[in-house]
């Protein structure tokens, strides 16, 4: 009986659903009075303009608004807004500071949108424990200067201003992951309001312990699930000492092989390096354009080193030789913050330099990464292919731990230049595979990746996925169209 419900549960979860609710794009007016009952009148909206300005991200897909957006205060009103959609069948879209590659704010199926900004109070934070608690509407840069005199930081980086809840449910990294790691190792502890409005919290509530053998780790289920699985209303994080000191670095290199052949050594050697990124040549002629630097228009690294004064000699002094047995340049310091910001800064605006290369087109990232092994050969062959396409694009990432984005800045309303995106685009995500990688490595599965998913994990790994799917979501109204 038990295996037919959940047959009959993922017959569901493959159709198109008809909710009893709404008409397309229609939401009634009882149930639109009983939202603004639990969020208050100021906090529901159905303007044409807000609807739309929810259902797009930084990514090419286009924009899907919802029918209604909400702005809930805290997690009980959360839990009853997702309980009245639940009982009349209207899908679920969260949202945060909709900075997202992958469109997994698109509302595809309509619904209600869950913008959770407003819950942006920092909770428990336990200096001598190292962690903290955030609502959804804390961003990374946020929690960092509310922690700037603690000794303590959150390491993790995505670059935009993104919120941390948001980060967990994409799984995010960035520029520090290569020393700090992801969001996977630094989340510790969840509270999230599953589709029927039950609230979890997934390592039990108010725990906050660095490692533990305690059944199913539910934390890790949540972490990338990108918002189909419930709403993420609370986030336990791992804080990490402000180091003594940091100095950043650049230095160009001859050849896309020769900076990639020096950053897998300077892993090789075991160098503690707390940032290491990939720029070639089209990136920095960008990013010199775009953030007014005069760096050499040649693939370039620039590195960052974290720890006590004398570390920081050691290290530096380990990772030039390795440079300039590739033929890599003198290093060009940043050693002041100020230096050291406007450097970081231009790398985390190269989104937009390339955007600049072409005013008024699209950007599409990649965002594959694979063993560390396998990294010279893939971003070689893929800048080869991208002279070859005649596509606009740059190259850059995060090296350190194999991952990296080819931006290709297009015109989505050229269906030859669209197709050719596509074709390129494709063809990197299943090198990527058969170098036993992955297709995405920190932005996640969205819209555009569910055949690469299936591809990457297999037949019965993606049922697996289905049927937690189902288990969570019977009715199929978190984040619909998303992953699966």
């Amino acid at each position: 009986m038990a295996l037919l419900k959940l047959q009959g549960a993922m017959r569901i979860f493959s159709c198109q659903r008809s909710y009893s609710l709404k008409a397309q794009g229609q939401l009634t007016k009882d149930f639109m009075e009983a939202l603004k009952a639990v969020a208050g009148s100021s906090n529901v909206s159905m303007s044409l303009a807000v609807r739309e300005q929810h259902g797009r991200d930084e990514s090419m897909h286009r924009c899907s608004p919802p029918d209604a957006v909400v702005w809930p205060q805290d997690v009980e009103q959360v839990s009853k807004l997702a309980a009245m959609c639940y009982s009349q069948g209207v899908p679920i879209i969260p949202f945060g500071t909709g900075t997202g590659l992958e469109g997994g704010v698109s509302a595809v199926k309509g619904g209600v949108c869950f913008n959770l900004t407003r819950m942006d109070r920092i909770l428990q934070l336990n200096t001598e424990d190292f962690t903290v608690a955030v609502e959804p509407g804390v961003t990374h840069k946020a929690l960092n200067s509310y922690l700037r005199d603690s000794g303590l930081w959150f390491p993790v980086d995505p670059g935009a201003d993104a919120s941390l809840c948001g980060m967990a449910a994409t799984s995010a990294s960035g520029t520090n992951a290569v020393r700090y790691g992801t969001m996977r190792h630094n989340v510790l502890n969840l509270q999230v309001v599953l589709p029927d409005g039950r609230v979890l919290h997934t390592a039990g509530q108010g725990r906050h312990f660095r490692k533990s053998s305690a059944g199913y780790n539910l934390t890790g289920l949540f972490i990338g699930s990108e918002g189909t699985l419930g709403l993420i209303t609370q986030a336990t994080l791992k804080l990490h000492g402000t180091p003594e000191a940091m100095v950043s670095a650049v230095c160009s290199f001859p050849s896309v092989q020769a900076a990639v052949d020096c950053t897998v050594q300077v892993l090789q050697a075991s160098i503690p390096i707390a940032r290491i990124e990939f720029l070639d040549d089209v990136t920095i002629s960008a990013c010199n354009q775009f953030s007014g630097l005069s760096y050499a228009v040649s693939p370039t690294l620039f590195l960052e080193f974290h720890g006590t004064p004398r570390s920081l000699e050691e290290q530096v002094q380990n990772t030039e030789d390795i440079v300039q047995l590739n033929g890599g340049s003198d290093f060009a310091w940043a050693r002041e913050p100020e230096m050291r910001n406007k450097l970081w800064t231009a790398r985390h605006n190269a989104w937009y330099a390339a955007l600049a290369l072409r005013p008024g087109s699209k950007g599409y990232s990649t965002d594959v990464c694979v063993p560390i092994s396998q990294l010279p050969k893939i971003v070689v062959e893929t800048k080869r292919d991208l002279e070859e396409s005649g596509l606009t694009g740059t190259i850059f990432g995060h090296v350190g731990d194999g991952n990296f984005h080819c931006i290709l800045v297009h015109n989505p309303d050229d269906p030859d230049e669209s197709r050719r995106v596509k074709d390129f685009t494709d063809q990197l995500a299943r090198r990527a595979l058969a170098l036993n990688g992955t297709c995405t490595g920190e932005h996640g599965i969205g819209l555009g990746k569910r055949q690469l998913l299936q591809e990457e994990i297999g037949e019965v790994g993606l049922a697996i996925m289905k049927q937690i799917k189902v288990m969570l979501d019977p009715k199929n109204l978190m984040n619909p169209g998303k992953v699966l």
